[in-house]
């Protein structure tokens, strides 16, 4: 089988059931987002030195293959019969309790902190940023399409799981978080 169809030559794709959109569609838009995060988590569990973090990140990456399934797969009628998993509620409240562990053993945060120290910070911090990109992505959709609730909680979840995992491995490498000196 090829990789290439041409089906796309003309700047359109196919979603998940059939419908074929433009590329430049809100909804592809989000979730290449999501594909690009994935993208560099893959390069970000390489980085890490952390394993509990690396398991996290590694965890995560499904997570969002399924995020970006219930993404390109419209909530219609026609759709229904699909059985595609939508995002389920356990995926904020595992997010959240992710969050709480390691945030629990981070000295508290007084000042803003800069992108950065290690390597794997740094490539956490471009997670979070774009997780946080991809987030208005789908509120833009939200507000044309109907999409899942839960999908721009979890988001939101993300881009604060991964500013306390870049602050977790700054902490596990040795490497002191660099301050915002205005």
């Amino acid at each position: 089988m090829k990789i290439y169809t041409k089906t796309g030559d003309k700047g359109e794709t196919g979603l998940f059931g059939g419908e074929r959109v433009s590329k430049n569609n809100l909804r592809l838009n989000a979730y290449g987002s999501i594909d690009e995060l994935n993208s560099f988590l893959g390069l970000a569990v390489i980085e890490v030195t952390n394993n509990e973090i690396k398991n996290v990140l590694k965890d995560l990456q499904n997570k969002l293959f399924v995020l970006g399934s219930d993404l390109a797969t419209p909530e219609t009628e026609k759709n229904a019969k699909l059985k595609i998993t939508r995002l389920p509620d356990s995926y904020i409240t595992d997010t959240e309790k992710t969050i709480d562990k390691f945030e629990a053993q981070l000295d508290e945060l007084k000042n803003f902190i800069l992108p950065g120290g290690s390597k794997g910070s740094a490539i956490l911090h471009v997670c979070r940023t774009i997780s946080r990109r991809a987030e208005r992505e789908v509120v833009a959709l939200k507000n044309t399409e109907n999409i899942g609730e839960n999908i721009v909680i979890f988001l939101n979840r993300l881009s604060d799981l991964f500013f306390v995992l870049s602050r977790f491995e700054n902490k596990y490498s040795n490497i002191p978080d660099t301050k915002w000196i205005p």
